[in-house]
């Protein structure tokens, strides 16, 4: 009997941000690290980081860090080594994980680091949406509280982190043993989650044909935006007013 690849050592990542736009200028203010083996966290890595520019009072509320927590804190590249050494080895987990691996790639080079060659991810939240499908909205913490998973310090780093390898394992029960067909399904499933996306935004442009195509970085929001499958925050607040989410 093959064991399943959720035994595997996995390295499941998370990033708290000054705002949405790697490549804007917005920078890593928390980084936390979660190491499971068998399916057990057997170790956890998390700072704070000074991103070397102001923090947004959005970045603050939703996260609850202030200005006055990263005073003093070690910038990107002094962890840098550190960080890159825990993910040796190990298949990289990140809820939304192109969120956070945007926001890792921009800080590495910076300087003038790389994640391990070959790094391979894997996305919760991709399964969960085919998983939970109709279930309700794809907040971390609303799909691992429908799993009995806790999660009681919500927008931090390694709690984060450690909520996202749990409901992996959790989910994994109903996906593959295999690490390839696993691979193979979360490709097929990003791709047609990214095309649904593109569907809906090409409808909200009259005289446009809806397109089916690739979601770039921008469309992409953080685990602490809970619009569930509303990747719009205006919207979303349109439709929960109007009762129909």
């Amino acid at each position: 009997m093959v064991a399943s690849w959720a035994k595997l050592p996995l390295a499941v990542l998370d990033t708290e941000t000054t705002g949405l736009e790697a490549e804007q200028g917005d920078r890593v203010i928390e980084l936390g690290v979660v190491l499971f083996d068998d399916g057990e966290v057997v170790e956890r890595w998390g700072v704070l980081i000074d991103p070397e520019r102001d923090l947004p009072k959005d970045a603050s509320r939703v996260t609850g860090i202030t200005e006055a927590d990263l005073v003093g804190q070690p910038t990107f590249d002094r962890v840098a080594a550190d960080f890159v050494a825990l993910l040796e080895g190990r298949l990289l987990v990140a809820y939304n994980a192109s969120f956070d691996r945007r926001f890792i790639i921009h800080e590495l080079a910076r300087c003038q680091r790389s994640l391990p060659d070959g790094a391979t991810w894997l996305d919760p939240l991709v399964f969960a949406k085919e998983l939970q499908k109709g279930q309700g909205n794809m907040k971390l913490g609303t799909v691992a509280k429908r799993l009995g998973i806790p999660l009681e310090e919500a927008h931090r780093a390694t709690a984060d982190a450690e909520a996202a390898g749990h409901v992996l394992v959790a989910l994994s029960a109903d996906l593959p043993d295999d690490l390839e067909q696993v691979l193979d399904l979360q490709e097929q499933w990003e791709a047609a989650q990214a095309a649904q996306r593109a569907v809906w935004r090409n409808r909200r442009k009259p005289g446009q044909v809806a397109i089916a195509a690739s979601a770039g970085p921008k469309d992409e929001l953080g685990p602490g935006y809970p619009h569930g499958d509303e990747l719009d925050p205006v919207r979303y607040m349109f439709l929960r007013g109007t009762g129909r989410v």
